[in-house]
């Protein structure tokens, strides 16, 4: 089962599987209105997800059932997503004559001519986005396919911590249902939004709220860990906690935290480096940042700085009515890596 565009509603938990922890976000809908129910930031072992793939679904199971208990509601069903990079999306002009049936033929005819897997290996689903601009009687169709090999470890792992999985996004997608969330753009303007993750720092751009470019390169916040982890003996879940409850000792921070600050600072400025020289793109006019490393101390103001663009913490939590038992000064912290997450929890209530 791949739901990606599937036209499916009702499932209110999203699930970020990373690769040092799960986040989890449970949202309720009031109108037009989203209202956060619950979250949790459950730490992973180090070796359960590498570069994005699950290579111990039992853990990960154990984990997300932690999740779910900690959250504290009754949840039975989530949505998660696979990695942009192992997804193959193409678009394709179909005639518009085709019923929902025959079209579903009519794109695995297609898929087969470019996917480079053989076709029971893959999940494939699709979406009619419109009239095509390049003839009467077409429709554009976005074809999504990923392998099986990516799709099934999710599902059993999710399975295996409790819930039913209704959808598997894409995670690129879930960035870009939060973005109205996190900034109010005038028109024609030009929006990042850096996700600094503990294995890759990905650069979405979006202009008039659409995803325009997107680039990922491998560079995170297991970094920091490592180095703190190998220089002063603590374990890697000690550090990971310390980090998020900002509480390291101040030598730490001085010898350590400030200079891969710096580096992160670095790595950013590169992503937008490659965005510029990508083709004719506009300035970004505001930059925000989201991932388990974006809440470090000083790193927006220094990128402000360094960078003249305007830099704050991605917050998709801000217009939203919070559930009373939520602690909102975790959640201040917590919520720029809950991004993906808030996104896949929408995907389950878009009806």
């Amino acid at each position: 089962m791949f739901g990606l565009l599937g036209k499916k509603s009702g499932s209110l938990v999203g699930l970020d599987i990373g690769s040092s922890s799960v986040k989890l976000v449970a949202l309720a809908k009031s109108g037009r209105k989203y209202e956060l129910d619950a979250y949790a930031v459950v730490s992973l072992p180090p070796s359960a997800v590498i570069d994005g793939n699950i290579q111990d679904v039992a853990e990960v199971a154990a984990t997300i059932e932690k999740a779910v208990k900690v959250a504290g509601g009754k949840m039975s069903t989530a949505v998660a997503a696979v990695p942009a990079s192992a997804v193959i999306t193409k678009r394709i002009p179909m005639s518009n004559v085709f019923t929902e049936f025959e079209l579903e033929d009519q794109i695995k005819v297609e898929a087969d001519q470019f996917i480079p897997y053989p076709l029971d290996e893959v999940s494939i689903d699709f979406e009619i986005i419109g009239p095509a601009d390049h003839g009467d009687n077409l429709n554009d169709v976005l074809l999504v396919a990923c392998r099986k090999s990516d799709v099934e470890p999710r599902e059993d792992a999710i399975s295996g911590g409790g819930l039913d999985c209704t959808v598997i996004d894409v995670d690129t997608y879930a960035v870009e249902r939060t973005f109205p969330l996190l900034h109010e753009a005038a028109p024609d303007t030009t929006v990042g939004v850096v996700d600094i993750g503990a294995a890759t720092l990905t650069l979405n751009v979006f202009k008039n709220a659409e995803l325009i470019y997107s680039r990922e390169q491998a560079f995170g916040g297991n970094d920091l860990t490592n180095t703190i982890h190998q220089q002063y003996g603590m374990s890697v879940e000690e550090v990971e906690q310390a980090l998020r409850l900002d509480d390291l000792s101040d030598e730490i921070k001085e010898m350590v935290v400030l200079p891969f600050r710096s580096t992160v600072a670095q790595q950013v400025s590169r992503s937008l480096q490659f965005y510029y020289s990508s083709g004719a793109h506009n300035e970004l006019s505001a930059l925000y940042l989201s991932g388990g490393c974006a809440a470090m101390e000083g790193l927006a103001d220094q990128l402000s700085e360094e960078l003249g663009i305007n830099t704050d913490l991605a917050n998709p939590f801000q217009q939203m009515s919070v559930n009373p038992r939520i602690n909102r000064p975790r959640l201040e912290r917590d919520a720029p890596s809950l991004v993906k997450a808030c996104g896949l929890a929408m995907r389950g209530l878009e009806g």
